[in-house]
């Protein structure tokens, strides 16, 4: 079914809380999920949190989190929320909002079966006048090309008709002290203006931000896709200049710093030793299918991730001339590769470079040991001295601040003179001046 172009609500509108409370179920209990089911039932929303998982569901319903993240835990100390893996339970939701993982497959081509598999779950058990929200991320066209088709088929009922659809994607940033789920901006769209209109209800009374209306799904399917797209092509761009100006003896931090003092027209962003986490280094390659579905080739979006895709084994490079340089060859070298996670200060390893980093290090004959903070597995050293002992060199791959805060002694008293600082978070002429022989990414 083909999304109508709708009249889109005023987005200036004052926010108000919604004139009731709903009851709503949230399918899949992850990093979306589980802060916006914690955040609906503090606004006082009737919630259910339902998700395939038995361990989830489990540690949830112990008040622990399944996954590191500081707020949530004390969340879940101070918000009783009902969890449960019966998707019978649905029944009961006014509205219904499916937070499950939109992945990529090893080829790069978009993985829906999550998505269907929830839509499947959830549609025997929907009820007459049911609102369906999609906040897991899909590019242009998949609410009314595979959600709505796959909610008909197993429900027998219509949507706009029997249940209403719309999609308000995800914008949740793990980690970010700044925005969080409560105050950041939303989007929604919706199949008909019943929906959209119970959407930004609800939204509004669970959110500070902004919520604004769109015209269409497709409309707000867009938004995301294109967010997160955008970074990852700025992120290329400083990627191949970093690599660039390595040659010429440019420092391209200070390079972007300085270009930063200009008050319009310039963005920072910052080059590293890969792109990671759930978004980033996955929206584009939806765009790209819908492209080339639609008989359009997005050659610059696939040139970025070609760039990106790139930066772990240029890391690994850099390493091998630098350890060439002092003498020693990188085959049969110990190598701590400090960090595991996508980003700094939690435990998500989703689409993480360091894999990338830590498979080519084993690919040239390295023996990588790797050790991050937050990631407890018996695969991986158990503290920061057992990976860096009798280690040859160092890679920082993800900027922990337990890492930002290491010194140059720390190295040398473990015989470690060669550090790649994979997200350029140490103090280069700190670490020049100790004798260590450092690098960063394009520094």
């Amino acid at each position: 079914m083909e999304t109508q172009q709708l009249e889109t609500i005023d987005p200036i509108a004052e926010l108000v809380p919604a004139s009731r409370s709903f009851s709503v179920a949230v399918v899949g209990l992850g990093y979306v999920g589980l802060p916006l089911a914690l955040l609906a039932a503090r606004k006082g929303h009737r919630v259910l949190g339902i998700d395939v998982s038995e361990k989830k569901v489990a540690s949830i319903r112990g008040g622990v989190s399944p996954f590191y993240d500081e707020a949530i835990t004390r969340h879940l100390t101070e918000t009783k929320l009902d969890a449960d893996t019966e998707f019978g339970r649905i029944r009961d939701a006014e509205i219904v909002i499916v937070c499950v993982p939109t992945p990529v497959r090893h080829d790069h081509s978009p993985d829906l079966d999550p998505l269907i598999g929830a839509c499947e779950a959830i549609a025997p058990h929907l009820s007459t006048g049911s609102l369906i929200v999609i906040e897991s991320t899909v590019n242009p066209g998949i609410c009314d090309n595979i959600v709505i088709p796959t909610l008909e088929k197993a429900s027998g009922l219509t949507a706009g008709k029997d249940f209403l659809v719309s999609h308000c994607p995800e914008r949740v940033n793990p980690g970010d002290e700044r925005w969080g789920v409560e105050n950041i901006n939303r989007v929604a769209g919706s199949l008909t203006p019943e929906g959209l209109e119970m959407t930004v209800e609800f939204y509004r009374s669970i959110v500070t931000g902004e919520v604004r209306p769109m015209g269409s799904l497709k409309e707000a399917e867009a938004v995301k896709i294109v967010e997160n797209t955008f970074r990852d092509i700025n992120i290329a761009f400083v990627n191949e200049l970093a690599m660039s100006f390595d040659r010429m003896g440019i420092d391209i931090v200070n390079v972007i710093d300085a270009a930063s003092t200009k008050p319009f027209a310039f963005m920072p962003h910052y080059p590293g030793c890969g792109v990671g986490g759930h978004c980033i280094p996955v929206d584009p390659y939806y765009l790209i299918e819908e492209g080339r579905r639609n008989g359009f080739d997005h050659e610059f979006l696939s040139l970025a991730r070609k760039i990106n895709n790139r930066m772990p084994i240029h890391t690994v490079d850099m390493l091998e001339r630098l350890l060439a340089q002092d003498g020693e060859a990188l085959q049969d070298s110990r190598i701590a590769v400090l960090g595991l996670a996508y980003k700094a200060d939690i435990d998500d390893m989703r689409e993480s470079p360091s894999h990338m980093i830590i498979d080519e290090l084993a690919a040239r004959h390295a023996q990588p040991i790797a050790f991050d903070p937050y990631v407890k597995n018996d695969a991986y050293a158990a503290s920061l001295e057992d990976a860096l002992e009798g280690a040859r060199a160092a890679i920082i791959a993800t900027p922990h601040r337990a890492f930002k805060m290491l010194t140059p002694n720390v190295f040398l008293d473990r015989g470690i003179r060669i550090v790649v600082d994979g997200k350029n978070c140490l103090p280069k002429q700190l670490f020049l001046d100790a004798g260590i022989a450092y690098k960063g990414i394009g520094r």
